[in-house]
């Protein structure tokens, strides 16, 4: 293995997989624009501020770095601005993907992870979720993902790739040892807001309906530690080094769900704070319950959850907001 480029390493997700990299001694070059990610996040010594579809500069970090391999997080991920700017997600997650993948292919790099999301699933009429189950995306974020598996289905029979696709669930949580946690702009995820509200930054937690069909009335879904969810992706690398993949696409979830009521109160007992919650109208298109089934990364990639209890992820978020309450703060461009 010689180098790998993690594009929008600098990114939520992106930034603890770059850290697990390392830990492996894996050399590890970043390419984000920092559009939502921070300069502050990225673990490695070689950072290039920049973005995906500037052929010049991928072209000179490939040669540079001899990079053979890409971990591909860089995307935006709004749901509810997909919905708002289609045509924004339809452009920058899945037509500079396309002409990313044909640049990096044509510099004969050969083996491609991509960060794939649950969304492309859309309201899944059964659970645990499986891979085969029927992909109907209800946003166009969703939509702009599985365009770009599709791009690589086709450039992987054309082209002799070799790649996997990662559709994982709800990622919290942050390194244990508090050096990166979980910092976006606007905050759309549960768990900060939750955290948030319990330093006082927020006056309460909304929670969007609580008639569901679950046990106490609220949404239920699969939370992931994001250290188990960048293991799956080292993992993910390694098996396209190791020879040809089992299957192209697998679930990152835990196989268990927890629901906003549960999110809630074990934050109040963890952080021993007490946190306001508003009960709203449902969100159009929240399905009751989304849970992962993982079956296959666990037999094909030997990947096993190890820090996705819901005590650690909260724990784990928890130090990360009390010593950061402002985040990463402003961010600094050191390029």
């Amino acid at each position: 293995m010689k180098s790998v480029l993690v594009t929008g390493g600098a990114g939520y997700i992106g930034s603890h997989t770059v850290l697990e990299l390392r830990k492996q001694n894996i050399n590890v070059v970043v390419l984000d624009n920092l559009s939502t990610g921070h300069r502050e996040a990225v673990q490695t010594p070689y950072f290039y501020k920049g973005d995906i579809a500037d052929d010049g500069l991928v072209r000179e970090i490939i040669h540079k770095h001899h990079i053979d391999a890409v971990i591909h997080f860089a995307a935006k991920s709004l749901v509810s601005e997909s919905v708002q700017k289609p045509e924004l997600y339809f452009r920058e997650n899945a037509m500079k993907s396309c002409s990313f993948f044909e640049n990096v292919i044509g510099e004969g790099i050969r083996r491609i992870v991509f960060s794939s999301t649950a969304a492309v699933y859309g309201s899944a009429h059964h659970q645990p979720i499986k891979e085969t189950d029927v992909l109907q995306p209800v946003n166009p974020y969703g939509e702009s993902k599985l365009m770009i598996e599709k791009v690589l289905q086709w450039m992987g029979k054309v082209h002799d790739v070799k790649w996997i696709a990662l559709r994982y669930f709800n990622a919290a949580g942050a390194s244990l040892d508090g050096r990166i946690g979980e910092d976006h702009e606007p905050e759309s995820h549960l768990l900060p807001l939750v955290l948030q509200a319990a330093l006082g930054k927020r006056e309460c937690v909304s929670i969007y309906g609580d008639d569901y069909p679950t046990h106490d009335g609220t949404c239920i879904r699969d939370y992931i530690h994001v250290l188990d969810l960048a293991q799956a992706h080292v993992l993910a690398l390694r098996a396209l080094y190791e020879g040809h993949p089992k299957q192209n696409v697998y679930n990152v979830g835990t196989g268990f769900g927890h629901s906003v009521k549960d999110i809630i109160d074990t934050s109040e007992r963890i952080t021993q704070r007490k946190i306001t919650r508003k009960v709203d109208q449902r969100r159009a298109g929240d399905p009751p319950v989304l849970v992962a089934d993982s079956q296959s990364l666990q037999e094909h990639l030997g990947w096993k959850p190890r820090y996705s209890d819901l005590r650690t992820i909260i724990q784990s978020a928890w130090e990360w907001h009390k010593a950061h309450p402002n985040g990463y703060g402003k961010t600094v461009d050191f390029t």
